[in-house]
């Protein structure tokens, strides 16, 4: 699948992780297990874990701990697939 049909799916899917201030490792187990079970995932970065980076690079680093792409970041979102 091409990226712009990943993007085109993951239009409709509401965020099923969100990541907050105790940051992006207390929902990598979640992400992977998530990943597991439907190959596209959403997540939400909330402002407390964004205060010290931003979502392109918190996406980044979370990444490859899944193995994992990610998609398209945007706003506060971030997709992954796997």
């Amino acid at each position: 699948m091409t990226d712009q049909e990943l993007r085109a799916r993951a239009h409709n899917l509401d965020a099923t992780l969100r990541v907050g201030k105790r940051g992006p490792e207390m929902v990598l187990e979640e992400l992977n297990d998530q990943l597991a079970d439907r190959n596209l995932v959403k997540v939400r970065f909330l402002r407390a874990a964004r205060a010290k980076t931003d979502v392109e690079t918190l996406a980044a680093e979370m990444a490859p701990e899944v193995s994992a792409d990610v998609v398209e970041t945007r706003g506060n979102t971030a997709v992954f697939h796997r």
